[in-house]
C-alpha cells in the first residue's frame, strides 16, 4: 500500500471513530485508533502512517512518538 492511500484511510477512520471537536474538526484518542479492529486489520503500521500523516499537516497530536498504553489518552486531531 502507498502512504498516500493509507493516510486516506487513516482520515476516514478517524471520522468514523472520533467525534467533532470544539473548532469542527474530528478528534479521536490514539488508544481508541489503536484497540479498533478494524483499524488492526487495515493498518500494518499505525504508528508510522500517523507520522505520515503528521509530517504532511493532515492530523496533529503532541509528542512524536506515539506508545501503545503510555500515549492511549493523547488527542489526535485532523488539521
Amino acid at each position: 500500500m502507498n502512504v498516500e492511500h493509507e493516510i486516506h484511510l487513516l482520515v476516514e477512520e478517524i471520522k468514523r471513530l472520533g467525534k467533532e471537536g470544539a473548532g469542527g474538526k474530528y478528534e479521536v484518542t490514539f488508544g481508541t485508533l489503536f484497540n479498533d479492529d478494524k483499524c488492526a486489520n487495515i493498518f500494518e503500521a499505525l504508528v508510522g502512517t500517523l507520522r505520515a500523516a503528521k509530517k504532511k499537516k493532515i492530523i496533529k497530536y503532541d509528542g512524536e512518538l506515539l506508545l501503545q498504553g503510555v500515549h492511549d489518552k493523547v488527542v489526535i486531531s485532523l488539521c
